[in-house]
């Protein structure tokens, strides 16, 4: 059994978190092998075990809160662990309760992983372009004031995600974000959009201004990332998800 990958931040330290790869979980195919998605057309067996292990990783296999993420930009409470059919649409999840890890999937998308150490308040938050465009840092930073957090206490960590080079988009993207995280693409009306850079601009802008940021590109590296757009160009059928996964002691 291949060994899982987990990436940590050190503007976390002290807080039990993790970035999991794709490695060391019991999928196949596809999906080979840590794939977390709910909504994926892996056996459901499979995913269920793959986020027993993840949930491992933080030493609480029974405590795992995830929702159903939408690209939007609205952030829950979390006050306990959720069935499947409970899920929340949402992509930002907010918690003061220790014991209970709270999980974002992503496979190009950014995760965020917050925390207040003071307040003892951490959040997770799922940020492709649309989210970040529409605000769901925002959202999960204001959701953690709202448990008595402060947002010049909050330290945040961005973790694997697609990365410029690799992220070619549309002329439409200009004027909906800041020209310094566009550039040049294949053609004339082609663009390399640096979503990372994009939602560290929005956390700073939130009133974050500590921020890791761990350059990681999901779509450069299969064995150990799963990648939506890396999939759509090999013209594959279905993608794996990975988690990011952030917990109070």
């Amino acid at each position: 059994m291949s060994a899982l990958t987990r990436l940590a931040s050190p503007a976390l330290d002290g807080v039990a978190h993790a970035f999991l790869g794709r490695t060391g979980g019991v999928s196949e195919g596809l999906f080979n092998s840590l794939n977390v998605g709910l909504g994926s057309g892996d056996d459901p067996a499979a995913v269920a075990e793959n986020r027993a292990r993840a949930a491992r990783a933080l030493g609480r296999p029974d405590a795992l809160a995830t929702v159903r993420q939408v690209h939007s930009a609205r952030a829950v409470i979390v006050a306990r662990p959720m069935a499947d059919e409970e899920r929340p649409q949402a992509d930002a999840l907010v918690t003061r309760v220790p014991g209970l890890a709270l999980g974002v999937l992503t496979a190009d998308c950014a995760p965020v992983l917050l925390a207040d150490r003071n307040a003892r308040v951490v959040a997770a938050a799922h940020a492709g372009w649309k989210g970040a465009v529409g605000g769901v840092i925002e959202a999960a930073v204001a959701t953690m004031e709202e448990l008595g957090a402060e947002r010049h206490r909050i330290h945040a960590a961005i973790g694997p995600t697609i990365a410029q080079p690799s992220y070619e988009v549309g002329a439409e993207f200009d004027g909906r974000v800041p020209a310094r995280f566009l550039a040049s693409g294949s053609a004339a009306d082609r663009r390399q959009f640096d979503l990372e850079g994009f939602v560290a601009h929005r956390l700073l802008e939130a009133g974050v201004t500590h921020v890791d940021r761990l350059r990681t590109d999901t779509y450069a590296d299969p064995e150990r990332w799963f990648s939506f757009r890396r999939a759509t160009h090999a013209g594959e059928p279905d993608y794996g998800r990975q988690i990011a996964l952030i917990m109070l002691r």
